[in-house]
């Protein structure tokens, strides 16, 4: 277990773990956090990947352990200058100021409708980070003549937000960029897009001539945003352009290589996502189990970042358009391959499927030749099978990746019935030979590492160790985004943790491998479609080697959480 934050003699209040590759920076004022990020995302440490800003942290992502001790020592001398404004873009938003909550807002807070208005156009706003979804951006009043709020959340948060709508909470202003549960109080609505992918598009360019690269986020951290308001005639239907719907009209023109027959439960194409988008809330996603990805790709051939399909359970159906070599990974199904029905068995006579079909190996490169329709069953062990086709699968990028979002709604959509799908050019490889299986959750307790922190000073240290000392049942509510963990009911010693802190967290960065603790003490493991931010305690993070292991466990499994040395991944003892 970790012990009290580490102190700096900067700005920086304190350090603590979150994982062996991320570090949580604390401070004292949101100012000295814009300040702090403001120059990490400037002049970024030797090898950091992300830095999440939020009220009064900043989540630090880096590619070792050795880049964390390294930053670790700059960190503890690290001049942090003032946080300027000098060079943000000016961003104006149009807002119609006849949001639900408006009067009765204006009513708790002891002013006049009028006077909120008045206030929220009134001054200044800096954007200061960016979390809970692609293109939301909390924005703080800023400047000299700052006036801040202390706006209280809904009681109870509604269950889905209109696009667009103009929100306060605490002493934060945003934008939804989308329909989303939310519990901020409403006051009106934007006409403007605050997430259009076609923006992005204009990075290359922008380069090229020197110039800023364009955000696919209209307000980004360091802006600064005004309010104006305007009549109810501004606003109007303003679809983003999107960089995907010329693309896609462009790929539906072209012969595809496989046509989907059946999607099964849920089949997303994957590759190992988007890193260093956390401050624009968007997650690195990708492929959930990483050593089957690879694996696959192995197999046939394929680099090893080729993007592939993820396949949830069973139910996938694929009949090839021309003869093809795939491998398939992860989960354990049968692979059942029939043949074409026009050209088996002879003329005027009842095709005798029995005669060719036949069971694709696992691990191993298989041909699926045209005609041929490949099912994916039951896994017998397992959850997602990865399936790889030789040469890879085509996509239109999406922020640099083919990764399908199911959070944020970014990348390709889940297959569909009748739909083609492409593959790239046959790599100048040979196809490798079959590889024994990866290790693949049993029925029994599945044992995931983890290291403690940054929160688990919100428990006591018999609470903290007891996390590893029952057991925990994955539950049916689960997904890439988490997997909800309950108590054993067989166990009669078995029971949610209890916090020793009260009050609230304010919302701060969390990586994947997230254990998140609710107030009801039963922890979240966050996977791969996790939101950049959380407002809840992460008492620890499952290491980066076990989460394929996490990915392959189905509801009704146990596991058993051991706590290890973030240095050398060793037991605690």
């Amino acid at each position: 277990m970790s012990a009290a934050p580490e102190q700096t003699g900067t700005l920086i209040r304190g350090l603590r773990e979150a994982g062996p590759r991320s570090l949580l920076l604390e401070f004292a004022t949101l100012d000295d956090v814009l300040a702090c990020h403001q120059q990490l995302t400037g002049t970024p440490l030797e090898g950091q990947v992300d830095a999440v800003a939020a009220a009064r942290t900043i989540l630090l992502r880096f590619t070792s352990r050795t880049a964390v001790r390294a930053a670790r020592e700059s960190l503890a001398v690290l001049e942090i200058g003032e946080f300027s404004a000098g060079d943000a873009r000016q961003v104006e938003l149009e807002v119609v100021y006849d949001g639900e909550d408006l009067p009765e807002l204006a009513e708790t807070l002891g002013m006049s409708v009028e006077a909120l208005i008045s206030w929220h156009t009134g001054q200044s706003w800096t954007g200061a980070f960016g979390g809970f979804a692609p293109g939301f951006t909390y924005c703080v009043p800023q400047g000299e003549q700052a006036q801040a709020l202390a706006v209280p959340r809904r009681s109870t948060p509604r269950t889905a937000v209109p696009e667009s709508s103009v929100a306060l909470a605490g002493e934060f202003s945003a934008v939804y960029p989308r329909v989303s549960p939310g519990g901020w109080q409403l006051i009106g609505r934007s006409p403007q897009v605050m997430w259009d992918l076609s923006r992005a598009e204009q990075d290359a360019q922008s380069a090229a001539a020197g110039e800023q690269p364009a955000s696919p986020a209209l307000v980004s951290p360091g802006d600064t945003v005004r309010y104006r308001a305007v009549s109810p005639e501004a606003i109007q239907v303003r679809e983003p352009a999107g960089e995907s719907s010329a693309a896609a009209a462009q790929a539906d023109e072209q012969p595809g290589d496989l046509t989907v027959l059946s999607p099964g439960l849920q089949s997303l194409l994957q590759d190992f996502g988007r890193s260093g988008l956390s401050d624009l809330g968007v997650s690195r996603a990708g492929i959930a189990d990483e050593a089957a990805a690879l694996q696959a790709n192995r197999l046939v051939g394929n680099t090893a970042e080729s993007p592939v399909l993820e396949v949830l359970h069973a139910g996938l159906q694929l009949r090839a358009e021309r003869d093809l070599v795939l491998a398939a990974s992860g989960a354990e199904p049968e692979l059942a391959i029939s043949p074409d029905a026009e050209s088996s068995g002879s003329e005027g006579s009842i095709p005798d499927s029995s005669a060719s079909a036949r069971t694709a190996p696992l691990r191993a490169p298989f041909l699926l030749a045209a005609g041929e329709t490949l099912s994916v069953g039951a896994p017998h062990r397992g959850m997602r099978t990865v399936l790889a086709v030789r040469g890879g699968f085509l996509a239109e990028p999406v922020l640099g990746s083919v990764s399908a979002d199911t959070m944020s709604g970014l990348g390709p959509a889940p297959l569909q019935t009748g739909q083609s799908l492409r593959v790239g050019r046959e790599p100048r490889r040979p196809v490798g030979a079959p590889e024994p299986a990866a290790e693949i959750p049993d029925a029994g307790p599945v044992t995931l590492r983890f290291t403690y922190g940054p929160r688990e000073d919100w428990f006591s240290a018999t609470e903290a160790r007891r996390l590893t000392e029952q057991d925990w049942l994955v539950t049916q509510d689960s997904d890439r985004i988490g997997i909800r963990l309950d108590v054993d009911p067989s166990d009669p010693q078995a029971r949610a943790l209890e916090r020793s802190a009260g009050g609230e967290l304010p919302s701060e960065g969390v990586v994947r491998g997230s254990l998140q603790m609710p107030p009801a003490g039963k922890p979240v493991l966050f996977l791969n479609d996790h939101p950049v931010t959380g407002g809840y305690p992460v008492i620890g993070v499952v290491i980066d080697q076990d989460l394929p292991r996490a990915a392959q466990l189905a509801p009704g499994q146990s596991i058993r959480l051991t706590a290890v040395d973030p240095d050398t991944l060793q037991p605690l003892t």
